[in-house]
């Protein structure tokens, strides 16, 4: 995509990115800890809280004729510096690499966590994760209070949000 933007329109659509992100971040009391070129890594207080973020983020970069993927897991992690790290760190990541365009994927422990919080999941089976013992099973994101989760934008029409980005607006 960068190539197809060329570099100011790439950096346009990342600057857009980070700013539609760091937005729900804020607004649902995530804190940034990392990110790596157009990659995020967040804490949060309570699991619904980063499902939503997810969702919002997810939902609001469609506009920029872009789709993320987000893995969410929650659990005890390790301090080094200014940073988490530890299992629970390795499971989100590995939750978000077996996603697709907008996937919005949780452990079984979040799904358990937000049970009542008015979220619709959809079960994606036992996965084995990289670097992680066990078997884990994985659940969508496909409803936010009543409200289905949208579908990938066409090839087409994300083109053309993408072409109505101009360089540094």
């Amino acid at each position: 995509m960068a190539e197809e933007l060329g570099d100011r329109r790439w950096k346009t659509l990342l600057d857009r990115h980070h700013e539609i992100v760091r937005r729900q971040l804020k607004r649902f009391g995530g804190r940034e800890l990392d990110n790596a070129g157009d990659g995020f890594f967040a804490s949060f207080p309570e699991p619904a809280s980063a499902v939503e973020c997810a969702c919002a983020a997810s939902d609001g970069v469609q506009e920029l004729g872009i789709e993320i993927r987000s893995g969410v897991h929650f659990g005890e992690c390790q301090r080094v510096g200014k940073k988490l790290a530890g299992i629970t760190v390795a499971v989100g990541a590995r939750l978000t690499a077996l996603g697709g365009s907008g996937d919005i994927l949780v452990s079984s422990t979040v799904a358990e966590l937000v049970r009542g919080a008015g979220f619709g999941l959809t079960d994606r089976g036992l996965h084995v994760l990289k670097g992680v013992e066990g078997e884990w099973r994985v659940c969508a994101v496909t409803s936010v209070e009543g409200r289905p989760r949208p579908g990938p934008v066409g090839a087409a029409e994300a083109r053309a949000r993408r072409d109505a980005l101009e360089a540094g607006s």
